[in-house]
């Protein structure tokens, strides 16, 4: 061994410590700057320019990547995402529909096992990466890149049908402010003879008239378009226009918008179960609702429907959690935020659902009034006639029907069936029964705009409470498209260095433009279609694929690694556990259940039969079933073709510079391609130099790469820590790499 070995030693040793010393150094130098969003782009001439993501600067300009303003900002953001509609008008029809009180289980059970943990990863790579869903999956493994582009259809296609609904609640809304309501009593025609109602509502009712003729005025069938409905289609441009004024600035406008979209609906949900619970009938609803069947929780139906609704519920796989969470401090506790979240979205469904029950327990009481006293006066017709005046008890008098209660009503049906068992059927007598009335389960459109609406109409002082319920409607309906709107504009800012004020006006623009499609006559059905085929299989995919990026081609040990340099704390074992087995295997197995669901059940409507006031079941056509087919297809066509182009290299894993930056502490740092590595492997250039010659060229992490007249860069190998997140604390990286 040399004399000066020793010394050798020592110096190589000084050498690696000053390199490790620039780079901390530089690292440090970005800690207290989330929101820069510097990028390094190398021009022809060798030198490197810098570029702002977000707001499309000019080469040798940098600007702040936006940020928000506060930790309560961001919460009612994606509180306002992920509590949407759906939390009104499906969950308490499923809770309902699938054993009361039971059902609660194993929706809790689920959450716990499927939506907390990819709510967690979908915030923790978007926080991590700081980027959009496109650049985030494209950075993880750029053969499922495509997984982000579907993320972006799938936004597309929802937030197109999304939005005609709050052009609904907007119609609804400018309509309230009338005493009484335009939809309390059916519309009467008159001609030179006589009065009459019309014959389409006389059948049906009035919100359910009102809901078809007057708002949507909608055909028998997809098939006949009927031309546009210009009250919908003007409550649309208003729709567009509101998301877009919203939106045009980033986070920096929409942010404000949250503190009332997300806090309102609240104020409106508790407002209105404070004056349900002082209204007749209320509690039976609340005691219906609440009332477990436990036999029903043994049916593999009931957890596929809670599965569903816990991955729908939090918004998982559209891109709008990662692009929100892209604007966070590298540090924040995402975990905290992912619990925190998920739980406000569960007890808002409960306090929607106790809202939902209470009212409606309210209008089975007026319609159980209705049926009794209808019914008494057949009773009254009949005595004599078939019926006895012996049968009826004797403190009930008949004289003054409106004072016969339910319990009378009751009585004197089961004495009259005991005596004239055979023939009770022909005398017509219903039974009169708030159950029944309760069992009638409605959800989506029925339940907001037909049997909420004519609950409603019974309210004192209905018209102030109409406008509440439309006006919470729409905010939740605007905070969710706050999400939808983010998911598709983050990625392809961050892609494609556009100025988003550009992008969010034509992306409205073009959004409104196919949004006609939904506000012709027949566009309900398109509605129904849209919400059916484009969103469900697509997305189940997606976060399909997520969870297998991340916990089998990024590795789940280096994923944990990377959370605890974010979070300064190591996860809990069990979200190891989650994200490798038990979570892709339970949405492997709603994947193949919802599938076989959709393949044994033909593509199907609800239609409006004018003539007869009801609705049927239609079959859609064939160009519709065609229709159906290709937007599943067209959702998911951007996986397949991003990872041939990749495999075959007819597009190099590393070019289109912009979708392959990722973000150290704010800083975005460019990868490109290394020689010696054949797969997904690059460089990462930073932008700090080193006087100090790398001691082992080639085996070294950090490589000085130096020529005449062109600028020094420190380099790193993209193998096991380089391709994924740069580690920023330097003594948590393995020593081998150093």
């Amino acid at each position: 061994m040399p004399k000066n070995s020793k010394a050798v030693k020592r110096e190589l040793d000084d050498d690696v410590t000053e390199s490790v010393r620039d780079l901390l150094s530089n690292e440090d130098a970005c800690d207290d700057s989330f929101k820069k969003s510097s990028l390094i782009v190398d021009s022809p001439e060798g030198e490197g320019k810098e570029c702002d993501v977000e707001e499309g600067a000019s080469d040798g300009e940098e600007e702040e990547r936006p940020a928000w303003n506060s930790k309560l900002q961001y919460i009612l953001a994606q509180v306002g995402f992920s509590v949407g509609l759906g939390n009104v008008w499906r969950f308490p029809y499923l809770c309902q529909k699938n054993g009361g009180g039971a059902y609660l289980v194993p929706y809790l059970i689920l959450l716990i096992l499927i939506g907390i943990p990819l709510f967690f990863l979908e915030l923790a790579v978007g926080q991590r990466i700081r980027r959009g869903s496109i650049g985030v999956w494209n950075y993880i493994s750029p053969r499922l890149g495509g997984i982000g582009f579907a993320s972006c259809v799938v936004c597309f296609f929802v937030a197109l049908y999304y939005n005609v609904i709050i052009s609904w609640s907007l119609f609804y809304f400018s309509q309230s402010f009338q005493q009484p309501l335009p939809w309390h009593e059916c519309p009467l025609v008159k001609n030179k003879t006589s009065t009459y109602v019309v014959p389409e509502c006389e059948k049906s009712s009035a919100t359910t008239y009102y809901w078809y003729r007057e708002a949507l005025d909608i055909t028998n069938n997809i098939s006949e378009g009927g031309g546009l409905n210009w009250k919908m289609t003007v409550c649309l441009l208003v729709a567009w226009s509101m998301v877009c004024l919203a939106m045009i600035k980033g986070i920096q406008s929409s942010g404000k918008v949250m503190y009332f979209s997300s806090l309102f609906p609240y104020l409106v949900l508790i407002c209105f179960l404070a004056r349900a619970l002082l209204l007749k009938g209320s509690i039976d609803g609340i005691r219906h609702m609440f009332t477990p069947k436990l036999e029903i929780m043994l049916e593999a139906k009931v957890w596929r429907e809670a599965a569903t609704q816990v991955f729908f519920a939090l918004g998982l796989g559209f891109g709008g959690v990662i692009a929100f969470s892209s604007y966070n401090k590298r540090d924040n506790n995402c975990h905290f935020d992912a619990v925190l979240v998920s739980f406000i979205n569960f007890f808002t469904s409960v306090l929607a659902t106790l809202v939902v029950f209470a009212v409606l327990g309210f209008k089975a009481n007026i319609m159980n009034s209705k049926c009794v006293a209808l019914n008494t006066n057949k009773i009254v017709a009949l005595l004599g006639n078939g019926i006895e005046p012996s049968l009826i008890p004797h403190h009930i008098n008949l004289t003054q029907v409106s004072q016969v209660t339910a319990e009378d009503y009751h009585q004197m049906i089961q004495i009259i069936k005991g005596v004239k068992e055979n023939e009770y059927p022909k005398l017509g007598l219903e039974p009169c029964s708030i159950e029944d009335e309760l069992n009638q389960a409605v959800q989506g459109t029925g339940l907001a705009f037909i049997a909420f609406t004519e609950a409603m109409t019974h309210f004192p002082a209905s018209p102030f409470w109409s406008v509440m319920f439309f006006l919470m409607l729409i905010n939740l309906g605007l905070g969710s498209m706050f999400g939808t709107i983010e998911g598709i504009l983050t990625p392809l800012i961050d892609m494609f260095k556009v100025r988003k004020e550009f992008l969010t006006v034509g992306c409205c623009v073009l959004a409104f433009s196919i949004g006609l499609l939904f506000v012709q006559r027949s566009g309900n059905y398109f509605v129904t279609m849209f919400d059916d085929y484009a969103a469900t299989l697509p997305l189940l995919i997606v976060v399909i694929l997520e969870n297998v990026a991340i916990a089998w081609f990024y590795g789940i040990d280096k994923f944990l690694e990377d959370l605890k340099d974010m979070l300064g704390f190591t996860p809990y074992r069990f979200y190891y556990y989650m994200w490798k087995y038990i979570t892709p295997i339970l949405l492997l197995v709603l994947l193949c259940s919802s599938f076989i669901q959709l393949t044994m059940t033909p593509p199907s409507y609800s239609a409006w039969i004018q003539e007869e006031a009801i609705e049927k079941i239609l079959h859609f056509p064939p160009w519709g079933i065609a229709v159906c087919i290709s937007l599943v297809v067209m959702a998911m066509m951007p996986v397949p073709v991003v990872f041939c182009l990749r495999y075959f290299n007819i597009i190099d894993d590393n070019t289109g510079g912009l979708s392959t930056v990722s973000y150290k502490k704010g800083r975005v740092i460019k990868e490109s391609p290394r020689p010696e590595d054949d797969d997904d492997a690059s460089l990462i250039h930073g932008k700090t130099r080193s006087e100090v010659p790398s001691p082992m060229p080639g085996k070294s992490i950090y490589r000085k790469q130096s020529g005449s007249g062109g600028t020094e860069v420190d380099t790193a190998p993209n193998g096991r820590y380089g391709i994924g997140y740069l580690m920023a604390d330097m003594p948590d990286m393995p020593e081998s790499n150093l």
